[in-house]
């Protein structure tokens, strides 16, 4: 098995454990994206503790074959589940989710949730015309995932999708509000301005840091949806119908483990994330 070295080795089974509850939750992404998702998380259930994995060692996801991203997913579930002892995992980020999402629950022995369903619901119930754009990476968008997702969750709704090359790359780098993404937003969003889109989702957990430049290009009238508050509460809802929430007098806390330059990873999830990121571990993929 293929493992990175992280945490303590702790390995869990299927089935609800008397520990469960004081389990942290696991949560990934190719980079920073998925904190977004983290901070709606944190934010709901403040006394859940969380275990992030940010592999800013291989980022970005998005033009990289979707077999070769899910061989990334598996690897990092087993490091959460295997070596950090998680009680769930939440694929924070849409190219992980459209590659693998489907695998992992069927093999995982902890639950497993993605961030595309939870979108897809968030966009329905926020378009009052049933007209909305879905922005992601070239994987994400090319895979067809969202279309397959909101047929099933939303088929009223009419869907315009375009794929952004590059804004993953400007987030990363911390350049979120920087002429030149201002510029290839410009570009890459121009095939869904006139579609009579109302609400925009932004498949992908870097996307809502561009927030600001992406609603400056679509105007006022369209209305930016992110899948990080659905997918809190889809988090939510699982722990208390499994009995594996928290206790509620508990403090959580945070540990983040990235596959990239710990000093970087610190520096910028510290201004994208909005607080300090203080304990940060190294994790070598083997």
């Amino acid at each position: 098995m293929t493992r990175g070295r992280g945490a303590n080795g702790e390995r869990i089974g299927a089935g609800v454990q008397s520990d469960q509850a004081s389990k942290p939750i696991g949560v990934f992404d190719s980079g920073f994206g998925g904190l977004s998702v983290l901070r709606a998380l944190v934010d709901l259930l403040p006394h859940e503790s969380f275990a992030y994995v940010g592999d800013t060692g291989r980022y970005p996801y998005g033009p990289r074959p979707l077999e070769e991203v899910a061989g990334f997913a598996h690897q990092i579930t087993r490091f959460l589940v295997d070596e950090v002892g998680v009680k769930m995992v939440v694929v924070a980020c849409n190219t992980a989710s459209a590659a693998a999402l489907d695998e992992l629950v069927a093999e995982a022995p902890v639950p497993v949730i993605g961030v595309i369903e939870p979108g897809v619901r968030a966009v329905a119930a926020a378009t009052s015309k049933g007209r909305v754009g879905v922005i992601g990476t070239t994987g994400t968008i090319s895979s067809g995932a969202y279309q397959r997702a909101s047929a099933t969750v939303s088929p009223q709704t009419k869907l315009f999708c375009a794929a952004c090359p590059g804004f993953v790359e400007f987030v990363e780098r911390g350049e979120t509000d920087s002429d030149q993404v201002h510029v290839l937003a410009e570009r890459l969003l121009s095939p869904l301005r006139g579609k009579g889109i109302d609400s925009l989702l932004l498949a992908c957990t870097h996307y809502p840091f561009l927030a600001r430049t992406i609603g400056d290009v679509m105007g006022r009238s369209v209305l930016l949806v992110s899948s990080a508050d659905e997918t809190a509460f889809e988090v939510k809802r699982i722990l208390e119908s499994s009995g594996a929430s928290a206790p509620a007098s508990g403090v959580g806390a945070q540990v983040y483990y990235s596959s990239g330059d710990v000093e970087w990873f610190r520096s910028t999830g510290r201004r994208l994330f909005g607080q300090d990121l203080d304990n940060v571990v190294q994790v070598v993929w083997e």
